[in-house]
């Protein structure tokens, strides 16, 4: 099954959207962009939410004492570090961890062993200046090298309802994490979210079927 993602929630109309549409993992950008949330309102939304609902708070180089205030705070269950912080930062923190990689060549898979501590790896498009959000999408062949190395690979820039299944059958990700794609006038847009968590659906049945054996292999 691959996991879906909605990164970007600011209001609790759009996260109701996103969890009725059957997604059930939400994500807080708490670092400067279109869709940062301060922690104040990131809470109130979070202690609202049903059970078996995981919350994520996006960070960029965030200060270790302020990142560790923000999650206890809004209660996040992940942390994905989406800047420049170094392996050591990861060391003692509580929560489950992704680490982003912004994928400009394959450098990135040796950077990847260096965070043995971090549960998950998110792969997004390198756009100069931008630490993320971006709404490109990057060369995917690059992301089925990192699955090949066993670990639990999130699959992020650009995604559409147009092209993620293309991207799953591509790359076979963990998961996908959508923010701009699923958007209208940079608000969620439970059409697109619904059409989105389809294309994902439909794609995971392909991958998942078994190959049909050509009738000339018994001959």
């Amino acid at each position: 099954m691959v996991r879906v993602k909605i990164c970007g929630i600011r209001s609790y109309e759009e996260a109701r959207q996103v969890l009725d549409a059957g997604v059930d993992t939400l994500g807080f950008v708490f670092a400067r962009s279109p869709r940062q949330i301060n922690p104040e309102t990131a809470r109130e939304i979070i202690t609202r939410l049903p059970p078996f609902t995981t919350t994520v708070g996006v960070f960029v180089n965030e200060p270790r004492y302020s990142l560790m205030e923000i999650a206890t705070f809004c209660r996040l269950d992940i942390l994905q570090l989406h800047g420049d912080e170094p392996p050591e930062y990861c060391h003692g923190l509580s929560q489950r961890l992704i680490k982003a990689f912004r994928v400009r060549d394959a450098s990135f898979i040796q950077a990847m062993d260096s965070y043995p501590e971090v549960q998950g790896i998110l792969l997004d498009a390198y756009v100069p200046g931008v630490a993320g959000g971006s709404g490109r999408t990057f060369n995917w062949e690059l992301a089925k090298d990192a699955v090949a190395r066993g670990r639990p690979i999130i699959l992020a820039g650009g995604l559409t309802p147009e092209n993620v299944g293309t991207a799953i059958r591509t790359v076979r990700p963990y998961a996908v994490d959508v923010a701009s794609g699923v958007e209208t006038d940079g608000r969620k847009d439970p059409v697109k979210i619904v059409s989105f968590l389809q294309a994902v659906r439909e794609a995971e049945e392909q991958v998942s079927r078994p190959a049909t054996a050509s009738p000339l292999a018994k001959r």
